[in-house]
């Protein structure tokens, strides 16, 4: 989380739902998310988050998709004003991180024996690709846990070498996956687009694809989401009940390249990067995603103006994607 966890010593986020009894894996899909993000149960249908910025996003965006598979719910800022509901929450953070950063140890120490075992000098080959893949989904585990470690847990040092230790031991082999098709969408030139202030990483990159490939003409607005009050002929993007957002598992810019009929290679590569910054389930575990999200991290961090954000994301953007059409053409 980009906030500091100092900040919010004293504030918690908490998720309050009840989930319809059918689809069965909605309880599955919604205990592994609040996972992801860093929730910790207080009670069976209670999480708690350290307050921030990014946690209300993820909570709302979660809380969405459980109304729409016809459960409910509500998110609540809190204070535990005798502390010790705070102390335990802090204490089991740091025990399910702890224990996470335990198991990569011992992920990375399994896959490292995988290599001794087929020797060196058979890293290129299908056991190297295979296990090359397993260590940047371990590397991209490890970062994405090391966001959520909001309070110091123990054991992240030595995750950190024994992860990096086996990443250069495999440094081979990827995977992608081809686009879906689905018909494409369209609009007039020049239009009004419209999204949450407070622009990362799928609010940048869809506003650059949506100025770059769908409407070179287009005007942007940031608003607050509290107050916005919508007007005929916007267009939202990124936004509960927005004409363009997340759709099922995908994120923004997904949609986007879905809805317009973008088949570039080169737009699909960013898309899985931005899928897997934005959305932190590590669906396609590109090896250029842990850069590419310290880079956006230290764009939000040091320009707090939507504007500039975009900006200085476009300029990023516009040099992925050469690099990318480079080595896919």
């Amino acid at each position: 989380m980009s906030d500091s966890i100092e900040s919010y010593r004293q504030r918690w986020l908490l998720l309050i739902h009840h989930l319809p009894p059918e689809p069965a894996y909605l309880r599955v899909k919604v205990r592994r998310q609040l996972e992801r993000i860093g929730a910790i149960p207080v009670k069976r249908s209670v999480y708690a988050i350290p307050a921030s910025e990014d946690a209300l996003e993820d909570l709302r965006w979660l809380l969405q998709e459980i109304v729409r598979a016809g459960g409910e719910g509500s998110l609540a800022e809190a204070t535990f004003v005798d502390g010790a509901t705070h102390a335990l929450l802090v204490e089991r953070s740091r025990e399910a991180r702890s224990s996470a950063y335990l198991e990569l140890v011992q992920a990375a120490a399994e896959l490292d024996m995988a290599l001794v075992e087929a020797d060196a000098g058979s890293v290129g080959g299908a056991v190297g690709a295979a296990v090359g893949s397993k260590a940047r989904r371990l590397r991209s585990r490890l970062e994405n846990l090391k966001q959520v470690d909001f309070f110091h847990a123990e054991g992240r040092q030595a995750a950190d070498r024994a992860v990096a230790d086996v990443v250069e031991a495999a440094q081979r082999g990827r995977g992608s996956e081809a686009p879906a098709r689905t018909e494409r969408a369209s609009i007039g030139g020049g239009r009004t687009w419209v999204t949450s202030r407070g622009a990362k990483v799928d609010r940048i990159s869809s506003a650059w694809l949506i100025k770059r490939f769908i409407d070179p003409r287009a005007r942007f607005v940031f608003v607050d989401p509290d107050s916005f009050a919508h007007e005929p002929g916007m267009l939202r993007f990124d936004m509960f009940e927005g004409e363009f957002t997340h759709e099922g598992d995908g994120c923004t810019f997904e949609t986007l390249l879905s809805r317009f009929g973008l088949e570039d290679p080169a737009l699909r590569a960013l898309a899985e990067i931005v899928h897997d910054i934005d959305c932190k389930d590590e669906k396609f575990q590109r090896p250029e995603t842990p850069g590419v999200a310290s880079v956006v991290d230290g764009i939000v961090r040091s320009h707090p103006d939507d504007w500039t954000r975009l900006a200085r994301g476009s300029v990023l953007l516009d040099s992925l994607l050469e690099h990318f059409r480079g080595r896919l053409a």
